[in-house]
């Protein structure tokens, strides 16, 4: 595939106003009911998101388009299950291979609306669940609202990647600065490599190896920091580079739903939900989780003392490390994402924590974006919060495992954080718009 690949790159670097076309078409295939198995989307993915953040297409450009072409790839996809229902079997391509709709028939059987979310970032599953969904004549509108939220954390997921490396080989960054983010990326991939095969091959110490890798990694930010100035200033020039109007909006919005405060509060509420409905010991996991996060948070930003970055028009007077935001958005989701796990199979309790990452991600980042902390202080935020998570959940499960919460239990807790999520969010907006702007 690689003389293949560079001739395709090659030709859209020698023709940007086609890069458009080209993120939105392999973004399309990529969702679309069995092309996105034959196409390596994927890789086409990572190299035009590339070409596109050199220059020839924006931040938000890019992930529009790769949003869109997700959500017509999934309804047309589903319209396709809708017509032929099971003479789908017979279509070219499944007629030879049955096992590419059997493993997404039983994973949508199993698991209902949350395949659609939580296959979207698993390969095989991804192009064929929504075409699934239509055999199985899922409510329309339904379908579309599991979609769009599915689409918009699989279009970062994908793309801002490739398009952040792009546009950092463009800039020119300070030197140091490529040694600097390969050590940071190669610690934190080698992290996540170990987590994730420990944790499919279920050894009985996967939690405390994942607990003691983060606090490695935290504690070699916490000593290093001072060394890895080129990394911080070089991510912070290319992410200002790159603001703009509509993402600062939508920066502020995440900023605001990860404010420290209200994730003090919405932990507290978690945790009062799960004691009155006496989910005791997912209560105990989850209030320990979140309070040590927070006290962890507070006493190591105060004896760091790290001055933040100096971007914010009003500048705020408190220290910059770790970022309580990262540090509480990552405790509160990575909590969510375990227990929505419990019960499940390796593979599904690994994608769940995945969905739980997007938002505490896109919560780390807005703090970048917005110039209110530095990248290792979001690093260190994150690295703590896992940290503490995995350490809580193995010591409550010293002597058995956490049981899976009723799914009584999630329609009262889900509704419930989205809803005060929202007030917040929608109530402190304007204020914030002023505080953030550049």
């Amino acid at each position: 595939m690689g003389p293949w690949l560079d001739s395709v790159t090659g030709w859209l670097a020698a023709n940007p106003q086609w890069l458009a076309a080209a993120v939105f078409i392999v973004a399309f295939v990529e969702c679309l009911a069995i092309a996105g198995l034959i196409v390596p989307g994927t890789v086409l993915l990572f190299a035009v998101a590339v070409l596109a953040g050199s220059g020839a297409l924006s931040l938000s450009e890019t992930l529009l388009l790769g949003f869109v072409a997700g959500v017509l790839g999934d309804i047309l996809s589903y319209f396709v299950g809708r017509h032929f229902h099971q003479n789908i079997r017979r279509l070219p391509g499944l007629r030879h291979h049955p096992e590419w709709i059997a493993g997404a028939e039983a994973y949508f059987q199993r698991y209902g609306i949350a395949s659609l979310l939580v296959g979207r970032f698993i390969g095989p599953l991804r192009p064929m669940l929504p075409m699934v969904a239509g055999m199985f004549d899922m409510p329309f509108p339904r379908f579309v609202a599991v979609s769009l939220l599915a689409a918009a954390g699989w279009s970062v997921a994908y793309l801002l990647p490739g398009w952040a490396t792009g546009a950092a080989i463009r800039l020119p960054l300070p030197e140091g600065f490529w040694p600097e983010a390969g050590i940071v990326a190669g610690s934190i991939a080698v992290m996540l490599g170990l987590s994730a095969t420990s944790s499919l091959r279920r050894h009985r110490k996967a939690t405390i190896l994942i607990s003691g890798m983060s606090l490695l990694i935290l504690a070699g930010l916490f000593i290093g920091y001072p060394h890895l100035t080129a990394l911080d200033q070089g991510v912070m020039t290319l992410v200002q580079e790159h603001r703009s109007p509509t993402l600062d909006e939508v920066a502020v919005t995440f900023t605001l739903i990860g404010e420290f405060r209200n994730m003090l509060l919405f932990s507290a509420l978690l945790t009062a939900l799960l004691l009155l409905t006496r989910q005791w010991r997912q209560a105990v996991f989850a209030g320990s989780t979140l309070l040590v996060t927070a006290l962890g948070n507070t006493f190591t930003k105060q004896f760091f003392a790290r001055v933040r970055p100096e971007v914010l028009s009003d500048p705020l007077v408190s220290y910059s490390m770790p970022s309580g935001h990262a540090s509480g958005s990552f405790a509160l989701f990575l909590t969510l994402a375990v227990l929505a796990g419990r019960g499940q199979p390796p593979r599904m309790r690994l994608t769940w924590l995945l969905v739980g990452c997007l938002p505490a991600l896109a919560i780390a980042l807005s703090r970048v974006y917005l110039g209110a902390h530095w990248p290792t202080d979001v690093l260190a935020g994150a690295m703590l919060a896992a940290c503490v998570c995995a350490a809580s959940l193995g010591l409550s499960q010293l002597k058995t495992p956490l049981s899976a919460m009723p799914p009584r239990i999630w329609w009262l807790v889900l509704p419930t954080m989205v809803a005060l999520f929202g007030f917040f969010a929608l109530r402190h907006l304007p204020h914030a718009m002023l505080r953030y702007a550049y």
